[in-house]
């Protein structure tokens, strides 16, 4: 694997930061009229209207640390069999999700039983998975890198490849000063996960006053995605399109999939899953848990039908009793959401 140089690193975090609209030079221009040497950017710097990006205290964010998480993120090295990566399942193209999949596959082309969500400004989501069962993205990250259904890696054969690859070694003897193990891997990757922002769609500068991006139809939607008919920001709210809660939208009469209650065992948790961003959904189908939703005209016309009868459907499910123009209005403010820049920032490509 190519070993990613300062240099190289420097480039793209210009990239990065002309992205979410910081400036790469701040002069600061003294009393006597001189400029000084350039303050140097902020590396976690977030778009307008996100909250500051804070790493954990036992994992706090650095450059190096997400270089490094960057060549783990797309190595197969973290796999039973070396046959796939974490991007494998989270691609940039798709804003990290596994789109045009039900379910993704994992080792020996076992199937999983739900489906891979995109991993955009996990910085903000807590807990994670469908389920809630992770608290942390280190958490999350070792569940896939170990799952039976997924990369179904030995952390103790992962250490050992780890450690007898030359590259790795400098590298984490550079970051952790220590040698390399599946727990600092596990760091390492998170890290670059939580730089994964996305915030600059046609919504955003929308949102900052730029009104000449939406059509007629798209302002309709917005109006509509906000208002107190639709009720769709009821769950999916703020910045990040997400309350961060489980619900149950009465997608199915029953569940094989319990959900939440395999986490809690609570009996009012079954059916219930995770509210997931709706940034860049328009590139992430097919939608649900399960996949069961095909499109985004599948997913409105859900809504619109208010759901299935389920004992544990959240009683903000109702018939909408939308005209197909309004759906067509929903659909369109939707595709808002997506976020060209964050796809192709070539800062999260595979080294």
């Amino acid at each position: 694997m190519k070993n990613t140089t300062t240099h190289t690193f420097d480039v793209l975090l210009k990239t990065f930061l002309k992205w979410i609209g910081v400036c790469v030079a701040v002069c600061i221009i003294g009393c006597d009229g001189t400029t000084d040497t350039p303050a140097k950017p902020d590396f976690t710097a977030v778009p307008q209207g996100f909250p500051a990006l804070i790493g954990p205290a036992h994992n706090p964010i650095t450059e190096e640390k997400f270089e490094l998480g960057r060549q783990l993120f797309y190595d197969t090295k973290l796999s039973k069999d070396n046959s796939i990566s974490c991007g494998s399942c989270h691609r940039q193209e798709a804003a990290f999700a596994d789109a045009g999949k039900v379910v993704s596959h994992g080792v020996g082309n076992e199937g999983g039983f739900r489906n891979s969500p995109g991993i955009a400004n996990s910085a903000y989501v807590q807990p994670l998975f469908w389920d809630g069962r992770a608290a942390t993205i280190e958490e999350q990250a070792l569940g896939a890198m170990t799952s039976p259904a997924e990369m179904y890696a030995d952390t103790n054969v992962v250490n050992e490849r780890l450690k007898s690859d030359e590259n790795y070694k400098t590298l984490f003897k550079n970051v952790f000063k220590s040698e390399p193990n599946t727990d600092l891997a596990m760091k390492a990757v998170a890290t670059f996960v939580r730089m994964l922002i996305s915030g600059e769609s046609r919504f955003d500068a929308f949102k900052r006053g730029n009104s000449a991006v939406y059509n007629e139809s798209e302002k309709r939607g917005h109006k509509l995605f906000f208002s107190e008919r639709a009720k769709c920001a009821s769950c999916h709210e703020g910045f990040n399109f997400t309350d961060n809660d489980f619900h149950s939208v009465g997608l199915h009469t029953h569940y094989a999939d319990r959900g939440r209650y395999m986490v809690t065992n609570q009996g009012s948790d079954i059916g219930k899953f995770k509210t997931p961003s709706l940034r860049n959904v328009a590139l992430t189908a097919p939608y649900m848990n399960d996949g069961f939703l095909t499109t985004l005209e599948d997913v409105v016309r859900h809504y619109n039908s208010g759901g299935k009868a389920f004992v544990n459907k959240d009683t903000l499910l109702k018939p909408l009793n939308l005209s197909v123009q309004e759906q067509a209005d929903l659909v369109a403010f939707l595709k808002t959401l997506t976020d060209e820049n964050f796809v192709k920032n070539p800062l999260f490509k595979k080294p």
